[in-house]
């Protein structure tokens, strides 16, 4: 494979839609609220991405067939005052950086396409430490945008994220302002260490509330109890492993 190639399924109609990006990363915050969106939305596949910048490797399936690395687009119609949407999902982002530009520049030619009004990229923000009660934090393409975001409780705080944002999540904001395309990034705070639920399911709620649609969060409820029980033994485990602390000569953090 020379060449980035797009292998469309189906053709849809869809209205002024909104795009979602929810590809793997810290946390893979994104990658879980993307993926729920499209089971309970129940979204249909219409296009596979394939390209020379995602790393050289197959999946091995369940079955133990093989499956080729790619990218992928839903589409979902909109009902009820909920609005039309594309969710672009995937394996993994590119391994290069030329990649990232070739492949943003190729899923915002798509959203162009479909005349996407705007575009939310989902992802997590690393902390180093456990979070229990994850903030959604917010970049967007305009100050019109900050400031409705703000109005559904996502947080802006000056230069952060300290080391900006890598990877798709940011250049479809920053090269979406070049094509005139609202773009707004949601990152939940999270660990880094380990897949967080509970980070994807606050950033679900705030998506949620701003497009004004329902989403039934309760599988994403369900992994989050079930990470804090897997944390909470590791902070025992890690509590457990901690030097004495009663002091006299079984202290050994004093030992020179």
């Amino acid at each position: 494979m020379r060449e980035t190639t797009i292998l469309r399924l189906k053709d849809v109609s869809l209205e002024d839609p909104i795009m979602i990006e929810g590809l793997p990363g810290v946390g893979h915050v994104g990658k879980l609220v993307a993926e729920h969106m499209i089971e309970e939305l129940k979204a249909e596949k219409i296009m596979e991405i394939y390209s020379p910048h995602f790393p050289p490797q197959v999946l091995v399936q369940g079955d133990g067939t093989v499956k080729q690395v790619r990218n992928e687009i839903y589409a979902c119609p909109g009902s009820d005052g909920r609005p039309d949407l594309l969710i672009l999902v995937g394996d993994y982002q590119s391994a290069t950086n030329e990649g990232h530009y070739e492949l943003t520049g190729i899923f915002l030619d798509i959203a162009e396409e479909f005349s996407v009004r705007r575009i939310y990229t989902l992802g997590g923000y690393g902390t180093g430490q456990f979070v229990y009660n994850p903030q959604v934090l917010g970049a967007t393409n305009s100050l019109d945008l900050v400031e409705e975001m703000k109005g559904y409780g996502v947080v802006f705080h000056e230069n952060e994220p300290g080391g900006g944002i890598i990877g798709v999540s940011g250049l479809l904001v920053g090269l979406g302002r070049l094509r005139g395309i609202d773009a707004v990034c949601l990152m939940g705070t999270t660990s880094g260490y380990l897949v967080d639920p509970k980070s994807a399911h606050a950033v679900l709620k705030v998506l949620s509330t701003a497009l004004k649609i329902e989403v039934d969060m309760q599988a994403l409820e369900d992994r989050a109890k079930e990470m804090e029980r897997i944390v909470g033994k590791l902070q025992e485990m890690e509590r457990a492993q901690m030097p004495f602390e009663g002091g006299g000569e079984e202290d050994l953090r004093y030992i020179g």
